[in-house]
């Protein structure tokens, strides 16, 4: 039990520094006074997206589509939390994260081969 622990620690301080290195604009959908965005972090490294929630803001759902729109994942998770999803095509994609109170935020994002 102790190795799954500090294995998930690792990997988290792991996806923190890709989240420093490669990030992406976290924007809010519209203005919002009680701006949420400096808790969500992201980041594609590859074809891994990395989404890293720095704070306790509550469930908040990511969704994670093509520039087309196509849905390609939505998942719901408390914060705090963290999430990597594998991209598996080349092109133009855009993960929004959506709050228990309606706020969104989003980044645009490319992966390329």
């Amino acid at each position: 039990m102790l190795i799954v622990c500090m294995l998930g620690i690792l990997s988290m301080s792991i996806a923190r520094s890709l989240v420093l290195n490669d990030g992406l604009s976290i924007i809010a959908g519209h203005e919002n006074v009680n701006d949420k965005s400096s808790s969500i972090s992201a980041s594609i490294n590859g074809h891994d997206l990395t989404v890293i929630f720095l704070n306790n803001i509550g469930n908040v759902t990511v969704k994670i589509t093509t520039a087309a729109g196509i849905v390609l994942d939505s998942i719901g998770m408390m914060t705090p939390n963290g999430y990597i999803y594998y991209i598996p095509n080349a092109g133009n994609y855009i993960v929004t994260f959506i709050l228990e109170n309606g706020d969104e935020y989003y980044g645009e994002f490319t992966v390329t081969e």
